[in-house]
């Protein structure tokens, strides 16, 4: 792979940010180190990898994770490195680290959640509060007949009631699945079925604009093709007028009404299953990441403290859904360590494009996390939206969901973060349960880069034979196994085998492609299955849409590799303009020739686009990455697989048409 200007692609950036004493001083990854008389980061990194179960229990130390039964043996690999058992004969639900260990201490009178929703209502809920309507929830679903091992799928918009739900299904040893709130009622369908779910939680309808988006009737068009659901909760959001079927469907008030605040926790074993979160794949049904409840919480808490810093003190506010592994993340890992958190229901730019950094002001954010699609749709309207609240309340940003451009880095960092506060960079997904890649407050950082890879990931970046790679592009591989990586598949062992472990004897492929620079900052720049090779030279798709975005009309674009006679393969590229720029369809042969000139320039002729067409949208997943199979599929008139995931399915149709059209 060749590498791009310093002007567009991240590499051989300078150093930006570093942390202050006090930074250092008062963080939690310092008193870590500190108290296991560990003297730098990279012997931490060192250590933690090198003695996964020393690490882990020291992490559960760290977490003040509370066991019902001790383990025996903190990992055990007899299976193969492929398949480990955690936290060998230990019971443990995560539930009772989340709330229960917390009633009659003084974090129970702290705010566990910050709910706005987009018509302006405010609730706010202790951790005391929070435990009591969880509570009610498990006894409202014992009575309906449900418990351990029963799978409850959750479509609901982001208001405190889906966090509730998702708790009281822990509680009761349920199997959590998580739905995006814009699913259709195919892909409800497939993932409900696929694990028998028994119940379904959902809203009559959300939010989004200042209109009511029905979510019951999509549900009950799933539903008639998954006759394993005996229940359904229906939460009274929007106020539309929906269907209920006799028998199957109540109300969240009726259904809770009279049920006891005090509920007793399923005692599961630590390696029971939590939660399934299926993700897309390029061709067959959805896979189902299998999650435990000693596995998936813990990570997400571990990166939480580690990485992002999150103290008591804290409140966090991630951009997700509940159906992305970041909502389940948020919820899980800022109860652990007693922090507080921000749910919003709505549209990031609704009724103007400063809600978000309302909301900052509002709640007394100290954590941001956002996409950097989400940054680069925001910036064309300037500084001044930012510049209208007090934002100082901020101490750390958050950056996840796909590779950052320089431009999106420099202005989240300078006109967001003051120039003063890291973003943590947080790369890996929900087969890991959070980051492979991440930044943390006590290592310095470039633009667009990582401080290296999250503590207990024991990440390298290698080459096609699987020997490592420094100042080149690689693949992105995991050496040991750690906490938070998938129990495999749901119920499709070989599956899970095949996608991961297969390419490089006892070495997890991750799919992304990665590189460590001569400082030792990481870099994702992509997937690794989207990669483009003419004529025997290697391109990611980031480094060639790093070099259309920097154009003044582009706001974002997608590079794709097709088939090429003569050179393997050539490049195409589509592109979405800036607002207030020309039409899609007047766009002018001469923006055409000025982009393909200007990835010549900066990456060489060859690689210069061989098509560049023009579109309104790319087609996404909820969490803002760019599916770039989809776009290639389209283009070649192929099969697309599945489109469950996307958030704007339509996009795919404009491209067929773009294709057609020329």
């Amino acid at each position: 792979m060749t590498m791009a200007s310093q002007a567009q692609f991240p590499f051989n950036q300078s150093i930006v940010w570093q942390p202050s004493e006090e930074v250092v001083r008062r963080s939690r990854l310092k008193r870590f180190m500190d108290r296991h008389g560990l003297a730098t980061f990279e012997d931490l990194i060192a250590r933690s990898t090198a003695d996964i179960a020393w690490f882990w229990e020291a992490v559960f130390e760290d977490l003040g994770i509370e066991f019902y039964e001790p383990y025996t043996q903190v990992v055990d690999l007899s299976r193969g490195i492929q398949w480990p058992e955690w936290c060998v004969g230990a019971k443990l639900n995560i539930v009772h680290n989340c709330l229960d260990r917390w009633v009659g201490t003084p974090t129970q009178n702290r705010v566990a959640i910050r709910w706005e929703g987009e018509e302006g209502a405010v609730r706010l809920l202790t951790y005391r509060d929070l435990y009591r309507e969880v509570n009610r929830v498990a006894s409202a679903l014992r009575a309906a007949g449900l418990g351990k091992g029963d799978a409850i799928g959750l479509y609901m918009p982001m208001v405190p009631e889906t966090a509730i739900a998702l708790l009281a299904i822990a509680k009761i040893g349920g199997v959590i699945l998580p739905l995006f709130s814009g699913f259709g009622s195919g892909a409800i369908a497939t993932r409900l079925a696929d694990a028998e779910a028994k119940a379904l939680f959902v809203a009559d309808g959300m939010l989004r604009r200042g209109k009511s988006i029905p979510m019951k009737p999509v549900a009950d068009e799933a539903l008639a093709d998954v006759p394993s659901i005996q229940k359904v909760i229906v939460y009274r959001r929007s106020g539309l007028d929906v269907p209920m079927t006799a028998g199957r469907d109540v109300w969240w008030d009726d259904f809770v009404a009279g049920q006891l605040t005090e509920a007793p926790t399923e005692r599961t074993a630590a390696e029971d299953l939590l939660m399934i979160i299926y993700t897309s794949g390029t061709s067959g049904r959805p896979k189902g990441t299998v999650h435990t409840h000693c596995g998936f919480p813990i990570k997400s808490a571990q990166d939480m403290a580690h990485g992002f810093d999150i103290q008591e003190f804290d409140t966090l506010y991630w951009m997700t859904d509940m159906g992305w592994m970041m909502g389940p993340w948020e919820v899980l890992g800022v109860l652990i360590l007693g922090a507080s958190m921000v749910l919003y229901d709505g549209a990031p730019d609704y009724p103007d494009v400063d809600r978000v950094w309302a909301l900052v002001e509002r709640h007394g954010v100290t954590c941001l996390g956002v996409s950097p699609t989400f940054v680069r749709a925001i910036m064309p309207y300037g500084d001044e939206p930012v510049q209208r609240h007090d934002v100082s309340s901020l101490r750390v940003l958050g950056s996840a969901g796909e590779a950052c451009t320089l431009d999106a880095w420099h202005w989240y960092f300078q006109t967001v973060g003051r120039g003063q506060l890291p973003i943590i960079n947080y790369s890996g997904g929900t087969e890991v349960s959070g980051a492979i890649v991440s930044g943390n407050v006590l290592r310095p950082l470039k633009p667009c880069a990582f401080s290296g890879a999250s503590l207990g990931m024991a990440a390298d970046v290698v080459d096609e034979a699987g020997n490592p790679v420094r100042g080149a592009v690689g693949e992105l591989v995991v050496r040991q196994p750690s906490i938070g990586m998938t129990r495999g598949f749901w119920r499709d062992p070989a599956r899970y085998l095949q996608a991961y472990w297969s390419r490089i004897p006892n070495v997890w492929v991750h799919g992304d492609f990665a590189a460590i620079d001569e400082d030792g900052q990481w870099y994702i720049l992509g997937r690794s299955d989207d990669t483009i090779k003419v004529a025997g030279k290697r391109v990611g798709p980031a480094e060639v849409e790093s070099v259309l975005v920097s154009h003044p009309a582009v706001a974002e674009a997608a590079a794709i590799g097709v088939p090429d006679e003569i050179k393997g393969q050539a490049v195409v590229a589509f592109v979405v303009l800036q607002p207030g720029s020309e039409p899609v369809s007047e766009a002018t042969e001469t923006l055409r020739v000025e982009l393909e000139d200007l990835v010549a320039r900066e990456l060489g002729k060859p690689l210069a686009p061989q098509v560049v067409r023009f579109v309104r949208d790319l087609p996404k997943t909820r969490n803002a990455k760019v599916m770039r199979r989809v776009i290639r599929a389209t283009y070649l008139g192929e099969p697309p697989g599945d489109l469950s995931a996307l958030v704007n399915p339509e996009a795919v149709g404009e491209i067929k048409a773009r294709v057609v059209s020329g």
